[in-house]
């Protein structure tokens, strides 16, 4: 009885993913030059991506170089710097 009920769970799971294909192939995709993403280190060539991947690729390069997360706070303006250090007695 435990074969039925595993079968019918497979069909299920088979009927879910062949739905998420079909809605998966129906986006619209656009090739995107990845060349800009060898110096962020994600490799080089030409990928087929969905338009809202290609957007937020594009975003993404151009705002690089003012994200603090990949180029870092400078010490300067870090307010979360340690003023001096801990000193534990």
């Amino acid at each position: 009885m435990s074969s039925k009920m595993s079968s019918g769970s497979d069909i299920g799971q088979a009927r879910r993913a062949v739905e998420q294909l079909r809605m998966e192939a129906g986006i619209d995709r656009v090739q995107v030059r990845t060349q800009d993403w060898e110096r962020m280190g994600w490799g080089w060539g030409w990928a087929w991506v969905s338009k809202a991947a290609g957007e937020l690729l594009q975003y993404c390069v151009e705002h690089a170089k003012s994200d603090p997360f990949l180029m870092g706070i400078p010490a300067a303006v870090n307010p979360f710097k340690e003023k001096k250090p801990c000193v534990i007695l």
